[in-house]
């Protein structure tokens, strides 16, 4: 190839090559989405974890639809009433009171008082274990199957499997709900933070038949909710509930349990 062939071919590649740079910076300008200066701002505050607790996709679809409308100011389960507040002044809105949640798992059936129907073998995995014959090995089919996958799901670090059954750390908690979805016995739940007084067991089998799959289980016996003079315990289904709003936490209805299910801490 002549030395004219080489400089014509570069000057093609170039010229093409700056037609096109011109070409996308003007359509980049023309064409370009204006964004929200309060989305940019609330997506700033944020804390970009991405969790998807809010029930978005990641902080920029919550920051996207609180500057709609769409979302409370408080959508943020994670960044709680502090970022709540600073959202709130980017909106021009009061952020109002926000309660400090935490998981929770309604369980206590550990390795030592869960009764087991058989040896599962097979993928170390909660959902694939529930698929099984009886939901699952543990006698008590709404027990917790302690093979992680709400550890798995939690972006936090802030739940962990110990002696067979999940327990979660309360203060690296955000409240974010990825372990309640991934939980196929709906064991877990959220309660305000300051809530000291709980029931762990989620089975509604009667008495005598709770007897024998768990040492640990509530049987519906009514004592707590006979001796609870405040009104905060019903039992309905052979499963005690306790109301927080009502509950005083004078831990009688722990002291009398005699399946010792009830715990104040």
């Amino acid at each position: 190839m002549s030395m004219t062939g080489i400089i014509l071919a570069a000057v093609v590649v170039g010229g093409t090559g700056l037609f096109i740079g011109v070409f996308l910076g003007i359509a980049g300008k023309k064409f370009a989405v204006k964004v929200d200066e309060r989305e940019e701002a609330i997506l700033g505050v944020l804390p970009g974890n991405n969790c998807g607790g809010c029930g978005y996709a990641g902080c920029s679809g919550l920051a996207a639809a609180i500057v709609k409308g769409e979302a409370e100011v408080s959508g943020c389960p994670v960044g709680g009433a502090p970022v709540a507040a600073k959202i709130g002044d980017i909106m021009g809105v009061a952020a109002g009171t926000q309660e400090r949640q935490t998981a929770f798992v309604k369980c206590a059936g550990t390795c030592e008082k869960a009764i087991l129907d058989y040896d599962y073998t097979g993928i170390q995995d909660c959902t694939m274990a529930s698929m099984m014959q009886n939901g699952g090995a543990k006698g008590c089919n709404s027990g917790c199957l302690g093979f992680g996958s709400c550890v798995a799901a939690c972006p936090f670090d802030a739940i962990h499997v110990v002696d067979g059954i999940a327990v979660v750390d309360k203060e690296a908690c955000k409240a974010c709900g990825k372990c309640i979805a991934a939980c196929p016995k709906h064991l877990i739940e959220l309660i305000p933070y300051e809530q000291k007084t709980f029931v762990r067991c989620n089975s509604n089998a009667k008495g005598k038949i709770q007897l024998t799959i768990c040492q640990a289980g509530c049987i519906g016996c009514r004592i707590c909710e006979k001796n609870c003079e405040a009104g905060a315990i019903t039992v309905t289904n052979f499963l005690a509930h306790i109301d927080a709003d009502k509950c005083t936490e004078c831990g009688v209805c722990v002291e009398k349990c005699p399946r010792k299910i009830i715990t104040l801490r």
